[in-house]
């Protein structure tokens, strides 16, 4: 059995953090506004700037196993003047998917009470073709606000926005 923990990531992480990130832009292409072929492209410079954690406004976090392996991340990200943060950069690898293993709900938790502080709700935007995601959001306590915004690499389809009251 792996035993993993929920932390926040540090510089020393970024390839972990790489190797994740290129893993979930090769399992689920639509949900990370990027492409696999542009994230083979950034140098170390970029992996170690994301891993960091180097603002107040953004926060990543990882389950990550005994061995280091990085097996999901979420992220929080609250823009200057925003009235609310966001939730980003969500992921669970396979394997680890599922009410079962609690993986993306100790992930989430770490997010949601990072944002406490920063808003009275947490925002995201899901593709409307990622049902899965959006049944975690909704057991999750997230409500559709009824916006919508083109998805950037196929503006044909949608991301739809979600959210969630932060509670005192």
């Amino acid at each position: 059995m792996t035993v993993w923990t929920v932390r926040a990531s540090v510089e020393d992480d970024w390839r972990a953090y790489r190797a994740l990130r290129l893993e979930m832009l090769e399992d689920t292409p639509i949900a990370f506004l990027e492409t696999l072929d542009h994230a083979r492209a950034h140098p170390d410079e970029h992996w170690r700037n994301r891993a960091a954690n180097p603002t107040t406004t953004s926060r990543l976090f990882a389950a990550v196993a005994d061995d280091g392996r990085w097996l999901g991340t979420m992220g929080g990200f609250h823009a200057t003047g925003a009235p609310a943060p966001h939730l980003v950069g969500v992921y669970i690898t396979p394997e680890f998917r599922g009410r079962a293993h609690g993986m993306a709900d100790a992930l989430l938790d770490a997010v949601i009470a990072w944002a406490r502080p920063r808003g009275s709700r947490l925002l995201l935007q899901v593709h409307e073709a990622n049902t899965p995601a959006q049944r975690f959001y909704a057991r999750r306590g997230f409500a559709l606000t009824g916006s919508t915004v083109p998805y950037p690499l196929d503006p044909s389809t949608r991301e739809l926005e979600m959210s969630l009251p932060l509670l005192p």
